[in-house]
């Protein structure tokens, strides 16, 4: 429809160039950049992006008359939104958005908040291989077709993982942009964009890594500093990619991250990966949560770091339903450094040195404690430096060693990371310990006059046992804002990967925004072999099918080398040979999570998550583990023996005719029933329900776990069960 002169009028002044550095206005107002969601009009049909503009600058006109600012109708627009969500972005006092918040169009607005980046040999750790057969890769044809996006850093175009050699233009559906020169993109790399004061080229390296470990091409002769020789690969090698830059050095814009999505939906990606998080914020005032639901609305499978701030409790990040939420374990590839001590003893630590440029001669060994910025006056001149980790990062540690003329470095892990040990790239000789080895370290400090120690480097050693393991920096569950359903949900490689670099033309870094991407590569190969699944079938899939036990046959161990828990596994280690053919999937559509909703917000704020009116006294709230989760979490109070009774439903994608036997693994503390206790089959997409219900049986506290079983000739379908009580 065409707009009236006014409101194209109202669009100049409103969408004119204005820094977003501007600080101050109205005197000591200061100038916010909050997100504003409105109702979506219902009898307004807009079919291009600048008729959506100028219907947002009428609204922000009509609120500077509310507000009586005279200069309100200056630009302070920074993007509008008409995909994902139904609203804007502006620089605002708080004043402005009180006098939005009385007009009739206006539903909801909130500060925009800020994101931080959750910072070879990873596809053959996960069954994925080059030979031809029948293995996830031939089955799926290594993702072809399928389109990746990647919201990070940018890109680093030209590098070699992102060559098209062999691959077919992107599907006609395909509708995006290459923001660089023309010969940048090509049918890898099909689409790149900035955000509106920067181009999409990677300065930092994050998203060159997080793309290629995605889908990157396969690379010959790929290695760090020696180490991890072999070929570089992405998860989906044949796949697609298109980039949206939304990070720089000072972190992710909410507003950024919210424009982008609303972008990558319209351009047709199939899955978004997002190695980024934040603070625990209500999924109304989240945009990622707000725009993963419509993404999921329209078929897009989103895929989220997890978070690093394990492993205390409560710090999983991204954690609404309809995000896959991803921890970060091991491979069983190492990288070791070995720490020989004057005394004959030799404990092994993690390096990325280069195993064949070192001397490793005995040298004075001294202990700087408490190093951060400086030594302290400690004279470390060629000496091996023995320091703990924490308060700065481990980089520029060994910064300050090497600038005041140290030999070499040794990291000790914190109690809270134990055994957890991370191989980094350092600018001199170094291996990080656990917490155990540096107390001996120090003991052996303490026992002579003239303590030394060498640095032996070993390289790369496969077959690592207990593999997995997970990080000790993973977030962990429960989930602040919903713990009644169990987060993270998954695990994968993310500790030590090799992939794509800026600077250099490979990296090894560690963090969630590693396994993030090998999740969403994952996602991009279920797509492929399963195009018809929505978002939910294939995050059923991959939580239904992943393993608890490491190589060793034992259970996946934490940083204390204890089994770990759902709260850090979530449903355990992703496994994608049996994701791609489950047997059975729990799915939900997006009305299904409606109920949901209305069970922790208000109507207004359920509108704003689900893009619709939405009157919550009419669909019956439920419980959060009434939603027919993969993974099934509950609360059971004390001096209570009622039972707690959920219902699931299952959808048959595997043979025809098929039947699954229940078995159930339950605590001692809790008693639990199944009905049915068999379900029957008779043809693809079939549904069939069952209920468990679950009592106390006495005393105990805290949390206990099962698990949740479906068993037929064929698969193995599993939910973690995770029980708090109280």
């Amino acid at each position: 429809m065409a707009l009236p002169k006014r409101f194209l009028s109202l669009l100049v002044c409103l969408f004119a160039s204005l820094p977003l550095s501007c600080l101050h206005v109205h005197g000591s107002d200061e100038l916010k950049a909050f997100i504003v969601h409105v109702k979506r009009p219902e009898n307004l049909s807009f079919s291009v992006a600048e008729q959506w503009a100028g219907w947002y600058s009428s609204l922000l006109s009509l609120a500077s008359l509310e507000a009586n600012a005279t200069d309100f109708a200056r630009s302070r627009v920074i993007h509008s939104y008409r995909h994902v969500a139904t609203g804007f972005s502006a620089l605002l006092t708080e004043r402005e958005v009180e006098a939005m918040s009385k007009l009739g169009w206006f539903l909801h607005a909130y500060p925009s908040p800020v994101y931080h980046l959750m910072t070879t040999h990873s596809p053959k750790f996960l069954g994925l291989r080059r030979r031809i057969g029948n293995g996830v890769w031939s089955a799926t044809n290594r993702g072809e077709g399928v389109i990746v996006g990647i919201l990070d850093t940018g890109v680093t175009p030209g590098h070699p993982s992102f060559d098209d050699h062999g691959l077919p233009p992107p599907p006609a559906k395909w509708k995006g942009r290459c923001d660089l020169n023309a010969s940048a993109c090509n049918n890898k790399l099909i689409g790149a964009r900035g955000r509106p004061t920067d181009t999409p080229i990677d300065d930092e390296g994050h998203g060159t890594h997080t793309a290629s470990t995605a889908a990157g091409a396969f690379v010959k002769h790929a290695d760090v500093n020696g180490n991890a020789r072999g070929v570089a690969a992405g998860v989906a090698p044949r796949a697609h990619i298109a980039v949206y830059k939304v990070c720089s050095e000072t972190g992710c814009a909410g507003y950024d991250i919210l424009a982008a999505m609303d972008a990558a939906v319209d351009d047709g990606v199939d899955v978004l990966s997002l190695s980024l998080g934040g603070g625990s914020v209500p999924f109304h005032s989240d945009p990622v949560a707000l725009a993963g639901f419509e993404a999921i609305n329209r078929g897009v499978f989103v895929s989220c770091s997890a978070g690093n701030s394990g492993p205390d409790p409560y710090t999983v990040t991204n954690t609404a339903p309809w995000l896959l939420t991803v921890g970060a374990s091991t491979m069983d590839r190492s990288f070791l450094g070995t720490v020989k001590l004057g005394d004959g003893q030799e404990w092994e630590g993690a390096s990325l040195y280069p195993p064949r440029n070192f001397d490793a001669k005995m040298l004075p060994l001294v202990y700087a404690a408490g190093l951060n910025d400086s030594l302290n006056g400690v004279d470390v001149r060629g000496k091996i430096v023995l320091c703990d980790r924490g308060d700065n990062s481990r980089l520029e540690k060994a910064e300050v060693v090497k600038s005041a003329g140290g030999a070499g470095v040794i990291l000790v892990n914190t109690p809270e990371d134990a055994y957890s040990t991370v191989a980094d790239p350092l600018v001199l000789p170094a291996s990080n310990v656990p917490y155990v080895v540096g107390l001996k370290i120090k003991a052996y400090i303490n026992s002579t006059s003239a303590p030394e120690a060498s640095l032996v480097f070993n390289g790369t050693v496969m077959h690592t046992p207990h593999s997995p393991s997970m990080a000790s920096f993973s977030s962990r569950g429960p989930s602040q804002i919903t713990p009644g359903i169990l987060k993270p949900d998954i695990t994968g490689p993310g500790v030590s990967i090799l992939a794509a670099w800026t600077m250099q033309k490979f990296n090894m870094i560690s963090g969630t925004s590693m396994s993030c991407p090998h999740l969403s590569g994952i996602a991009a190969l279920i797509r492929k072999a399963n195009p018809d699944w929505s978002p939910a079938a294939i995050k059923s899939a991959i939580m239904t099918t992943a393993y608890v036990t490491d190589n060793s046959r034992g259970p996946i161990l934490d940083e204390r080398h204890l089994p770990a828990d759902f709260f850090a596994i979530g449903a355990g280690h992703v496994n994608p040979p049996k994701a791609i053919d489950p047997g059975l999937v729990y799915d939900l559509t997006p009305q299904d999570y409606i109920p949901y909703l209305c069970g922790l917000y208000e109507s207004y704020l359920v509108e704003v998550i689900v893009g619709r009116p939405v009157d919550c006294s009419s669909p019956k709230s439920i419980r959060e583990g009434e939603l027919n989760y993969p993974s099934i979490s509950l609360t059971l109070p004390a001096n209570n023996l009622k039972s707690v009774r959920y219902r699931r439903t299952v959808t048959n994608v595997g043979e025809p005719t098929s039947t699954y036997r229940v078995k159930l693994d339950v605590p001692q503390e809790v008693s639990a029933t199944v009905t049915p206790t068999r379900l029957s089959f008779d043809e693809l997409n079939q549904k069939q329900s069952f209920s468990i219900s679950f009592r106390r049986n006495g005393g105990g506290s805290g949390a206990v776990q099962g698990q949740l079983l479906w068993v037929s000739t064929k698969h193995v379908v599993r939910s973690p069960i995770s029980i708090r009580l109280e």
